[in-house]
C-alpha cells in the first residue's frame, strides 16, 4: 500500500466486481480486473454503468458513467496486490480459490458474496488468516450492449466472527469506507450468509414460476410465495446449527411473509433503488439461481427436512438438476 492507496485485484468483471471496482477506483485506489483468457479483447478498456447509487441519499441517485478498466488475464505472486476481492457465483468459489491460492501472496482476500459451505472450509487452500468474509449491497445485470444496469446500496456487511482473518478486517473496513460505503459488522457471518442463502432460494424458486425476478417487481402474491418458500427452509438453518434468533433481520420476510410481501411489492414498484436490482434478472434458469436451488434442495434432502414448495419448484429445473 502506497500513501493510503491500495493495489486491488477484482476477480472477474461481473456485476459485483464491476460496481465495487468502480467505486474503489473513484476513491483513489489502483484497481485491476482479473478476467479469463481472451476476455480482455471482448470486454474492452471501458465499461458503461447505469446505477441507482444509494450512497447519494436515502432513495439513491441515478448515475450514468463510463469508466476505464485495467484488465489482466493472469496474476503472479510478486504482482504486489494488497487486496483481492473475490465475488464469484457460490458454486464457482472453490474453483476460484484453487486458482488464486498459488498466486495470492500476502494479499488480503475479501470474499464478497454467497457461501453455502462452511465459509472457512470453502476457501481452503487459501491461508485462513488472510481471508475476510463480506456481503455486498448491490445487484443488477448487463444488457445486450454491455451496459451494467443495477443498484448500489449504501451498506456492506463484513464478518467479525472469530475467524483467523479477522485481524485484517479493519484494513478492509477502512478501504470500503473510503469508497463511501457504510460497513455493518456481523459477529456470526456464517449464520448470516446461510440465512441470506435461504432467502435467495425462496426468491429464485418463485422466479421459476413467475418467469424471472424482474417479473416479480410489484407483485405481492409472487413475493409472498417466495417468502413462504424461505419460511419452510428455516428448519434447514436450524439443523445446520444457525441460531435464527440472531438473524431476525435477515429472516424477517420468511417469518412474516404476508406483511413483508406487501412492503416489498410497494418498494419494488415505487422505489428505483429497490427495483433496479431485480429488473435485470429476466432469466430464472441462469447458472447461479439454478445452483442455489440445487444445493438447497440437496441439503434439505440430506437432512431429511420436508420442503414441498421447494420440491415443486425443482420440477421447473431440468430432470438432471432436479435429481441431484
Amino acid at each position: 500500500m502506497i500513501g493510503g492507496m491500495m493495489r486491488i485485484l477484482m476477480v472477474g468483471r461481473g456485476v459485483i466486481a464491476t460496481i465495487h471496482g468502480q467505486v474503489l477506483q473513484e476513491a483513489g485506489h489502483h484497481v485491476e480486473f482479473l478476467v479469463r483468457p481472451g476476455r480482455t479483447r471482448e470486454y474492452g478498456a471501458h465499461v458503461r454503468t447505469d446505477l441507482v447509487d444509494g450512497r447519494q441519499g436515502l432513495l439513491g441517485r441515478r448515475r450514468r458513467t463510463t469508466f476505464a478498466t485495467r484488465l489482466r488475464e493472469s496474476v503472479e505472486p510478486g504482482d504486489g496486490f494488497d487486496l483481492v476481492v473475490l465475488s464469484v457465483w457460490h458454486h464457482r468459489l472453490r474453483e476460484a480459490v484453487a486458482s488464486l491460492a498459488p498466486v495470492v501472496g500476502s494479499a488480503t482476500v475479501l470474499v464478497l458474496g454467497n457461501v453455502w459451505d462452511d465459509p472457512v472450509a470453502a476457501v481452503a487452500p487459501l491461508p485462513a488468516d488472510q481471508v475476510v468474509f463480506g456481503f455486498p449491497g448491490a445487484g443488477g445485470g448487463f444488457d445486450g450492449d454491455g451496459v451494467l444496469h443495477g443498484a448500489l446500496l449504501r451498506s456492506v456487511v463484513l464478518g467479525s466472527s472469530g475467524t483467523p482473518g479477522d485481524r485484517r478486517a479493519p484494513e478492509v473496513r477502512t478501504t470500503l469506507q473510503q469508497a463511501g460505503l457504510v460497513v455493518r459488522d456481523e459477529p456470526d457471518m456464517r449464520g448470516w450468509l446461510w440465512s441470506h442463502f435461504v432467502m435467495d432460494a425462496g426468491m429464485f424458486s418463485q422466479a421459476l414460476t413467475s418467469g424471472g425476478l424482474a417479473a416479480m417487481i410489484g407483485d405481492r402474491r409472487a413475493l409472498r410465495g417466495a417468502f413462504l418458500t424461505s419460511r419452510e427452509l428455516l428448519p434447514v438453518l436450524a439443523a445446520r446449527g444457525v441460531d435464527i434468533g440472531r438473524h431476525r433481520g435477515a429472516t424477517t420476510p420468511a417469518r412474516f411473509p404476508g406483511m413483508s410481501a406487501a412492503s416489498a411489492a410497494w418498494a419494488t414498484r415505487l422505489l428505483p433503488i429497490a427495483r433496479a436490482s431485480l429488473a435485470a434478472h429476466t432469466d430464472p434458469h441462469a447458472a447461479e439461481p439454478r445452483a442455489v436451488l440445487e444445493d438447497m434442495l440437496a441439503t434439505a434432502r440430506a437432512l431429511g427436512i420436508a420442503t414441498p414448495r421447494l420440491e415443486r419448484s425443482a420440477e421447473g429445473l431440468s430432470p438432471a438438476s432436479a435429481a441431484r
